[in-house]
């Protein structure tokens, strides 16, 4: 039997699917937010990287504080211009000195935000629409080994504090997670007027599912305002046949709602982000850890972006308390819904949380008895086995946003 902490209880509330009103969001990855956590991350993940293959062990970091200031821009079909560029400003603390060796922490910060953008927004110009700059305070060089090529221990919680994740994603979670990250695969992929700043909302009452889609347009590949037109027919017949791959309910789409013709008012960019006229961002002012903004669900307040990886609960029970819930649903039968709340103690071994909290919501004929230790074994394998979220996150196999 587990000396963990896991208790497995029903919820307090209907499967979200159930429930008469739902709403999700997600921001893209070209939004103000996706682009400060994305920023973040990817530093630091290099940051990461570079410790273990200078000194064999992850460093003492942090990179979770990332700023997003917009500019100013001029769009006109055909092709405009950045008037003011955006300036990011990476923000955080690294280890500068350790053992005798001097890393080069910022250098390594402003090279792996320099690929993260270019491979993202290659419609910005890296020194020229956007500067980035870097504040990296000096860490704490004597932490203990948490983390390195060889087999370690368990390392200690940093902090007092939980995550949260749940499982199966509804219809509508599915459809907007789907459309965002198809838009910004294959359909920008052949249609380059679809800038990466594309915001979707769903909004579901009883069966009737509404998807509103903010989507910048990009001037150097729009003519006039009948392709503009056209780009925008184009991008909700697209999030229509998104959507109907995920559900048999009635599915409405509205693009570029704010737009009026008549007057000229237009989501027109020079760059694809709307972070180049006015919208600031910041790191985990955005999508959870599961890539989604879910109001009716639980969820931690935590920054997962640009945290360490090692001992960070903020960003190691977020990701995990997901796979927990993931990995549930897909072994165990007859569960409609399922949270999963993990508990730090500042301290504490990380695979010893506080409390392991799931709670279930089981199909009809199923008993919270009949899944009940088949859901706890899992709980504590994965807990057990906490250490591998880390090396996937340094390796990239995981999302933060």
């Amino acid at each position: 039997m587990s000396e963990r902490n896991i208790r497995v209880e029903p919820i307090d509330r209907q499967a979200v699917e159930d429930q008469e009103v739902e709403i999700v969001e997600r921001k893209g990855i070209g939004h103000p937010d996706s682009i400060s956590d994305g920023v973040a991350e990817a530093v630091a993940g290099a940051l990461a990287r570079e410790y273990l293959d200078r000194v064999g062990e992850v460093l003492h970091f942090n990179t979770d504080e990332t700023q997003l200031v917009a500019g100013e821009a001029a769009p006109a079909f055909g092709g405009g211009e950045v008037v003011d560029p955006i300036y990011l400003l990476i923000v955080g603390r690294a280890t500068k000195h350790y053992e005798g060796q001097t890393i080069p922490a910022e250098t390594i910060a402003l090279r792996a935000a320099r690929e993260y953008l270019e491979e993202t927004i290659p419609q910005l110009a890296y020194g020229e629409d956007i500067v980035v700059d870097v504040k990296l305070g000096e860490g704490s060089g004597d932490l203990q080994e948490v983390f390195g090529e060889d087999e370690v221990s368990v390392p200690m919680a940093n902090d007092t504090s939980f995550g949260v994740g749940h499982a199966p994603l509804t219809e509508t979670e599915r459809i907007v997670l789907e459309a965002e990250r198809r838009l910004n695969g294959e359909f920008a992929a052949e249609n380059p007027y679809l800038g990466p700043d594309v915001k979707i909302m769903g909004k579901r009452e009883g069966d009737a599912i509404d998807v509103t889609v903010a989507a910048a347009m990009i001037d150097e590949h729009i003519a006039d305002l009948d392709a503009y037109a056209d780009a925008v027919d184009a991008v909700q017949e697209f999030v229509a046949d998104v959507a109907s791959e995920h559900t048999d309910r009635a599915v409405t789409v509205h693009v570029n709602t704010a737009d009026d013709y008549e007057e000229g008012s237009i989501y027109l960019t020079v760059t694809g982000t709307s972070a180049e006229q006015g919208d600031d961002g910041s790191v985990g002012r955005g999508n959870r850890a599961n890539g989604l903004i879910t109001p009716n669900r639980s969820m931690s307040m935590e920054a997962t972006s640009g945290k360490n990886p090692v001992n960070h609960i903020g960003k190691i029970y977020n990701l995990l308390s997901t796979e927990i819930a993931e990995e549930v649903v897909r072994e165990v039968d007859g569960i409609r819904d399922l949270r999963v709340r993990l508990l730090s103690q500042i301290g504490r071994p990380i695979d010893q949380p506080h409390v392991a909290d799931v709670h279930v919501v089981t199909d009809d004929g199923v008993a919270l008895s009949d899944v009940e230790d088949e859901v706890g074994a899992i709980v504590d394998a994965e807990l057990a086995n906490v250490t591998e979220i880390t090396r996937r996150v340094i390796d990239g196999e995981l999302s933060t946003f």
